[in-house]
């Protein structure tokens, strides 16, 4: 068995059987097509999308860095971090409009 990747947001391992996608660190709407992408529990790829606008994401948190400085991604990060790394549950709170 290879070992699982780390998500750079949450620093849990993302096992095969859980939920995951790529999130580009400049949306691709915003000139990120083609820039780098980093792979991230589908929780915490949802959360980041709940939080910031595509715009917000491009100007100020086009790094991983600076997404776990937001004070809101810092909480969630602090509270994921206690559940198991297959975990997933529905993003509460509204979308945030594009």
């Amino acid at each position: 068995m290879t070992d699982a990747p780390i998500c750079p947001l949450c620093g849990r391992p993302i096992p095969r059987e859980a939920k995951q996608s790529l999130h580009h660190l400049t949306p691709k709407l915003r000139g990120g097509k083609g820039g780098p992408t980093v792979r991230l529990h589908q929780i915490c790829h949802n959360e980041i999308h709940a939080t910031l606008t595509e715009s917000e994401l491009a100007r100020d948190f086009n790094t991983i860095e600076a997404l776990r400085s937001h004070p809101r991604l810092a909480r969630f990060i602090t509270w994921v971090a206690r559940r198991p790394p297959s975990f997933h549950s529905k993003t509460p709170g509204r979308r945030r409009k594009r």
